[in-house]
């Protein structure tokens, strides 16, 4: 069974809650980004209905993984954009991130 994108919104707010987002000043409505994740996602998960669970369960984890590999390059960016040192250790890097939150 898939979730319908307004189950999926409401699954964004409440992992939110413990890991919220930082929005700052952006130009969109917060809800706005997520009904255009939501729809995305759902779209990509209704794609995978011919997928074997293994199947399917491991292309999320690849998607999963690779949104955190973005996240992380964009962190990154913009901590050298604001001119903080940043090492060699991405390890350290993605540590930072989660401890961050």
């Amino acid at each position: 069974m898939l979730a319908t994108v307004q189950q999926l919104q409401e699954l964004m707010k409440e992992v939110e809650k413990e890991d919220p987002i930082d929005f700052a000043d952006l130009p969109f409505e917060e809800d706005e980004l997520r009904l255009i994740t939501a729809n995305q996602i759902c779209e990509m998960a209704a794609a995978l209905e011919n997928f074997n669970e293994e199947d399917r369960h491991l292309t999320l984890l690849a998607v999963a993984a690779k949104l955190v590999l973005e996240n992380m390059v964009l962190h990154i960016q913009l901590l050298r954009q604001h001119g903080q040192e940043v090492g060699m250790d991405a390890s350290a890097i993605l540590q930072g991130i989660r401890n961050k939150k």
